[in-house]
């Protein structure tokens, strides 16, 4: 079985050997935390096993442990030019054997790794069994919740590698890509107006309503939006009719269900 409590205090453990000085560290641990609780909720609204609810708070916990390394080594969160930090996550936790720091029982061990490696990808990948494919939409569910929440609240430069926004501009294929309703590849990403493009796509990726609840009463989308103004007119043109669409397909996902 899962020892929530035991697995929180490892976690803690474990961030003890970064800099809680440092923007980036400091975001991502409260982001993990806020994560594991979202998870939960989820199940618990899903009306799953108490099992499976600790499970899914599990993996919230684990998702991101591969930022930490990625902030040290290369001090970013881009992907694209560092490592991927699910893959990375996943070696630490089942490579190194970090993972029984935080669970004893080994049975979960395939279904927190498939959960971690699918979390930050394009897609879920095939061939899944149906609790793998369920903990990897909750968890890229919850994860995508409080992102959000951390664009509304955090410094710019901690999120989008730069200070002033005004400059970017909008890569036309990344425009194509949202347009076409589709999640946006971060390898594909020339610019950090490209990466708020990404963010605002996150919308077409949700697989349950909770999530879509939240950025609907927070107002989320609203405050992406809002915080950015760029001095290309066909850049701020794309963003308008980026957010318009984003708002559209909320509304019909929450009108549909």
């Amino acid at each position: 079985m899962i020892d929530i409590n035991r697995a929180k205090n490892a976690f803690d453990e474990y961030v003890k050997n970064y800099n809680p000085e440092n923007g980036k560290i400091r975001l991502k641990i409260s982001h993990i935390k806020r994560v594991a609780s979202i998870s939960k909720d989820i199940a618990t609204e899903l009306g799953l096993s108490k099992e499976d609810i600790q499970l899914a708070e599990l993996i919230g916990l684990l998702h991101d442990i591969g930022r930490f390394e990625q902030v040290r080594i290369y001090n970013t969160f881009v992907d694209k030019n560092s490592i991927n930090h699910g893959q990375l996550g996943a070696k630490i936790l089942f490579e190194d054997g970090l993972i029984r720091n935080f669970v004893e029982d080994n049975q979960y061990d395939e279904i927190i790794r498939k959960a971690i490696v699918n979390h930050n990808r394009a897609k879920i990948e095939d061939g899944l069994d149906e609790r793998e494919l369920m903990h990897c939409k909750i968890i890229r569910d919850s994860d995508k919740t409080d992102i959000y929440y951390v664009l509304s609240v955090e410094d710019t430069k901690n999120c989008y590698e730069t200070g002033d926004m005004t400059k970017e501009k909008i890569t036309p294929e990344i425009y194509k890509e949202f347009i076409e309703e589709h999640s946006i590849d971060y390898k594909k990403m020339q610019s950090s107006a490209d990466i708020l493009v990404g963010h605002f796509a996150y919308a077409f990726d949700y697989n349950y309503n909770y999530g879509l609840k939240i950025l609907e009463n927070k107002g989320y989308i609203d405050k992406l939006y809002n915080e950015f103004s760029f001095n290309d007119k066909v850049t701020q043109d794309m963003c308008d009719n980026i957010y318009k669409e984003t708002k559209q397909y909320i509304a019909m996902k929450l009108q549909e269900n």
